[in-house]
């Protein structure tokens, strides 16, 4: 799907008009934070934080070493 977004100036600012449809499909709204990632293919519009995903991978990797630790541990 591609969408064309229409820039304005905002105070001394440029930003992009974002359609409701395109914010209803990302689940995010007004005063919502998104984030765009650089990527090969230019840029990436998200609204999960890159950092916090960062995190969930290594914690999965944690809890993957340590599964029979935690098993021991619940009993």
């Amino acid at each position: 799907m591609t969408t064309s977004l229409k820039l304005t100036r905002i105070g001394t600012s440029t930003g992009a008009i974002l359609p409701k449809e395109m914010l209803a499909r990302m689940k995010v709204e007004k005063g919502d934070m998104l984030y765009a990632i650089e990527t090969s293919e230019g840029y990436l519009i998200t609204p999960y934080d890159p950092a916090i995903e960062d995190e969930l991978k290594a914690g999965r990797e944690f809890m993957k070493e340590y599964r029979e630790t935690f098993k021991e541990l619940a009993k």
